[in-house]
């Protein structure tokens, strides 16, 4: 019962969290320069005032600028995203055909960077102070600090340019008319090198902060105390250093699976990889208020769902954490 009520609190906070950001974005984009009226009279070549006042009148952009944010909120309330004028389509259609591959790539890279950072990082810290230790803390400095873009560039210039082991762009083989394993195995060779990009650089965030927190909980008195009473090693690594350095692990990589999925813009965009980053940097530049502002909501959305299994998972993970 109070796991229950505690989850009904957050969803509605998590609810309140949308509706002002849903609120702040709108402001932000209609405070930014041009909009869809500019580029659709400027594509179709016309500078006749009349056609530019019919357009604002159908998109809405006569409209006092309360008006339209009242009408928009509104509209989200009820599940209505809008309709994409550029694209001829409603917003959510477009939305929900992007997000399978958005959600396939994130949790790939998720996964990935979760798994071997925290194998990196306890490595590290078992080992502190080796060339191992070394080896494995400048390899994480390093991924760190590259630029995702150019790790991108140059994954696609080493593994299909000049090894050809791999398809550099796409979701699949454009053409190939695949079926069954035939077609997995290839949507799995396109993934390999957009999922390994995106989830280096959280590896190294997740391998550092493992590395971190171990070393600092294995000098806890509890710790020593094990050691003391003669407990195996591994299982003072295992149940008392490890599980209890993932607490803060745990916070951080829920907080980042929510930005990773809308951190994917400059993978997706390298990659030509057809999810909702990709859809999103288009919109923008197409200046699509309705298809940017519902890539904007569900990517926060997204990051608020995230956020609320994390505040579950941490009480699983630590069941000294009460529920409040």
């Amino acid at each position: 019962m109070k796991r229950l009520q505690y989850m009904l609190t957050r969803i509605a906070q998590g609810l309140l969290a949308l509706v002002l950001i849903a609120t702040i974005n709108f402001m932000l984009v209609r405070a930014a320069p041009g909009d869809p009226v500019a580029v659709i009279a400027g594509e179709a070549g016309a500078s006749d005032a009349q056609f530019v006042a019919q357009l604002r009148a159908q998109f809405g952009l006569d409209q006092p600028l309360g008006t339209q944010l009242q009408r928009y909120l509104g509209h989200v309330l009820q599940g209505d995203l809008g309709f994409s004028y550029r694209q001829q389509s409603p917003v959510l259609s477009l939305i929900l055909e992007r997000l399978p591959a958005t959600l396939l790539l994130t949790g790939s890279a998720f996964v990935l960077s979760l798994a071997f950072g925290v194998a990196l990082g306890a490595m590290a810290a078992q080992r502190s102070g080796t060339w191992v230790d070394s080896g494995i803390t400048v390899v994480a400095l390093l991924f760190y600090a590259t630029p995702l873009y150019w790790l991108a560039m140059m994954a696609v210039l080493v593994f299909s340019v000049h090894l050809d082991w791999l398809p550099a762009f796409g979701f699949m083989t454009v053409g190939a008319d695949l079926s069954g394993w035939a077609r997995v195995w290839d949507g799995l060779q396109h993934l390999v090198l957009p999922a390994l990009t995106l989830a280096l650089f959280y590896m190294a965030v997740y391998a550092r902060m493992t590395r971190a927190t171990m070393r600092e909980v294995a000098q806890m008195d509890f710790v020593k105390t094990a050691r003391a009473k003669g407990v195996a090693p591994g299982r003072i690594l295992r149940a008392h250093v490890l599980r209890n350095a993932l607490l803060p692990v745990v916070t951080l990589a829920g907080i980042q699976a929510g930005s990773m999925i809308g951190g994917a813009v400059l993978t997706e965009t390298v990659f030509a990889w057809p999810g909702i980053g990709r859809l999103m940097f288009d919109a923008l530049l197409q200046r699509d208020y309705n298809l940017l502002l519902g890539c904007f909501l569900v990517t926060a959305g997204m990051a608020v769902l995230f956020n609320l299994l994390t505040d579950l998972v941490y009480t699983l993970v630590d069941p000294r954490i009460e529920l409040q």
